[in-house]
Parts: C-alpha cells; structure tokens; sequence
C-alpha cells in the first residue's frame, strides 16, 4: 500500500510564499513521476505541476515562473515551492503519484491565499 502525505499549506497574504512537502512511503517502487494538483472550491482539479524520473518538469501556464516543482528520490519526498502567490492559487493541493500500474493521491493540503 502506497501512502502520500502533504505537508506545508496555510494562510498567507499575496505576493508571499509557501513551500509544500510530500512524502511517499509504503510499496514505493518503480515511480514513473509525481505531480501537484489544485482544487478550488466549484471548480475541477488541475494539474499545476509535474516532475518525472529524469529529473525534467512541467507546470500549468497559470504557475509557471511562479512555482518551482522539486523532488529527492532518495527519500521519495516532493517539494512545490510557490512564490508570487495571488487569490487565484487558492485552493486544496493534492500531491500525486505515477508508477506503471496505477496513479496515487494523497488526502491535500489547504493553501489559502488572503489580506
């Protein structure tokens, strides 16, 4: 059984930062990629970041410049440092994980972004 658990979200004003963590245990092998979704309140869940194997990155036009997606293999953990962070980027945040028989998500974390 695969477990991911976020860390990392909370309240912050615009223009500041937050860093969120991930962290994959269980029967962890075999990790084709892992990625941040975000899901505001009536809207759907996108994907804003994607890291893979390799080491190259993929975001959402609407974070790109704006988040850094990172990752340490070794310890299986993901990192989405969010900078610039306006009312839009509020929502939950679900990390997620790629291996080559199923997708896994973890339960989100709440990124609020307010004055």
């Amino acid at each position: 059984q695969v477990q991911l658990v976020e860390s990392g979200g909370g309240l912050v004003q615009p223009g500041g930062s937050l860093r969120l963590s991930c962290v994959a245990s269980g029967s962890v092998f075999g990790i084709y990629s892992m990625g941040w979704y975000r899901q505001a309140p009536g809207k759907e869940r996108d994907l804003v970041a994607r890291i893979f194997s390799g080491g190259s990155a993929t975001y959402a036009p609407s974070v790109k410049g704006r988040f850094t997606v990172s990752n340490n293999n070794s310890k299986n953990t993901m990192f989405l440092r969010m900078d610039s962070l306006t009312i839009d980027d509020t929502a939950v945040y679900y990390c997620s994980m790629w291996t080559a028989e199923q997708q896994y998500w973890g339960r989100g974390t709440q990124v609020t972004v307010s004055s």
